[in-house]
């Protein structure tokens, strides 16, 4: 069982982890014709828009309440009322997702009563439109908590309270909730996976159409994809519900006691033992096999095992992200026989990191350069804040999470099953065999000279003598 150390510093000196709120406008992103919206100051929202579109490399449709000193001072409702409605006018949004920030949270407002009362005020100018509330504020959590909380609000929100008829279709439906950590292409590839059970997989949030990186045919001011209202609100009809990665639990359970959908949470989709799970899980739920392809996925990653184990036995990794994230990289290579010298958490909000082997430092990048350094480690797992520490500590720095700014194509990046586990452990590997030292004439200048060229007459050529 882990140690879970809290960090005694007064200050984050480089901040590992990123604001709940916006973990909770990534959650928003999910939903199609979606608006999400800060209830702040502007420059709470301009972090988080910087943060998005040079992780995404795509136009973040962000909005605020902008937040001054005398709306802190008096209440801030005023200004979120006619953000609202100024979005409603302008941006034409099917759905508005509100995060509230610090900055109001400190000073204590009703936020729900407030949003209801306006609700209620402008019904009519609000037909069309679904307005939900998450608190989020800055100084409780981070990334996984907001993802998680704006989920839960979507959910109790949208989706109608009691069991419903499911209607009878060639494909009974599951609803998935993905954690924050899930990348576009991880939730292609699940439904894929889900499909070749003859299950009619539905994700909450989904942002493998918003965020998946195409070009439009026109221009979009809102979200262009992700889950569709209506059919939240058929999440009721579904057959079962997975939640992955714990941060996710208070999700099912909410949607459980909501609609009596059974739900099961399982902490990772990335590694052999983990995607195997998943696939019982699946044939349980549908009453079928495995088909030839994912036997044929497994097989390819236990051979890529055999391979890559001579590249990772022994080597000493260190890890920094958020407690999910975390628990999902520790149980990969640890499959793999590397030694996790190192583990930095954003927060100790999971009960995971108490089942790690290895001891858990809850803080920032500066403590996982300092263990790092002690520790002798070999390489730096971390998103690309940790680009700075991997170049003073001389190791390699390979890039997971939010944000990944320095790299392209982050959210084609493929992880969880079979066949995005086989991709990791390859990814790595190779960044590992990438530092292996090239031998060159030179190298050999301080050997041995050999011995004199002796001639051999008797089979008519040359050899060296021992």
């Amino acid at each position: 069982m882990a140690r879970i150390t809290p960090s005694r510093k007064a200050c984050a000196v480089n901040p590992l982890k990123s604001s709940t709120p916006l973990g909770a406008a990534l959650a928003y992103l999910g939903v199609e014709g979606a608006v999400p919206l800060f209830h702040g100051s502007q420059g709470c929202t301009s972090f988080a828009l910087v943060l998005s579109v040079r992780h995404f490399k795509e136009a973040i449709p962000l909005q605020t309440t902008a937040m001054d000193e005398a709306a802190t001072v008096l209440g801030g409702a005023d200004n979120l009322e006619e953000a609202i409605m100024v979005l409603k006018t302008r941006m034409k949004p099917r759905f508005i997702g509100i995060a509230s920030t610090a900055l109001v949270e400190t000073r204590g407002e009703d936020f729900a009563g407030e949003l209801a009362a306006i609700q209620k005020r402008r019904a009519q100018d609000l037909e069309g439109t679904t307005v939900v509330f998450a608190s989020t504020p800055d100084f409780r959590g981070a990334l996984e908590d907001g993802w998680a909380k704006a989920t839960t609000a979507i959910l109790q929100t949208v989706v109608a309270a009691g069991p419903r008829a499911r209607a009878a279709v060639a494909a009974p439906r599951i609803n998935l909730l993905p954690g924050v950590h899930q990348t576009p292409a991880d939730i292609h590839e699940l439904a894929e996976m889900v499909w070749g059970f003859g299950l009619e997989p539905f994700f909450l949030p989904d942002v493998s159409g918003s965020l998946d990186g195409h070009v439009p045919d026109a221009y979009v001011g809102t979200s262009m994809g992700g889950a569709r209202l209506d059919e939240i609100a058929r999440m009721s009809e579904a057959v079962h519900t997975i939640a992955i990665g714990e941060h996710m639990r208070v999700a099912g359970d909410a949607l459980e006691q909501r609609t009596g959908v059974a739900a099961t949470v399982l902490p990772t989709l990335t590694g052999l033992e983990a995607t195997d799970r998943l696939v019982s899980l699946l044939q349980t739920i549908s009453g079928r096999p495995a088909g030839p392809r994912l036997r044929r996925e497994r097989s390819q990653l236990v051979d890529a095992m055999l391979d890559g184990h001579f590249h990772f036995a022994g080597k000493r990794i260190a890890v920094a992200a958020d407690p999910d994230l975390l628990y999902t990289l520790v149980r990969f290579f640890g499959a793999m026989r590397a030694d996790i010298c190192a583990a930095v958490a954003s927060t100790d909000a999971s009960p995971l990191l108490g089942e790690l082997p290895c001891e858990v430092v809850v803080g920032d990048l500066a403590d996982l350069e300092d263990a790092a350094a002690r520790s002798g480690a070999e390489l730096l797992v971390t998103h690309s804040h940790g680009r700075q520490a991997a170049e003073r500590l001389g190791i390699p720095l390979f890039r997971v999470g939010f944000p990944i700014f320095d790299r392209l194509g982050v959210q084609h990046r493929c992880t969880v099953g079979y066949r995005g586990t086989r991709e990791l452990l390859y990814e790595v590997a190779n960044l590992f065999m990438a530092q292996m030292h090239e031998h060159a004439p030179g190298d050999f200048a301080d050997a041995v000279p050999p011995g004199p060229i002796v001639e051999d007459t008797r089979h008519g050529r040359a050899f060296e003598p021992s």
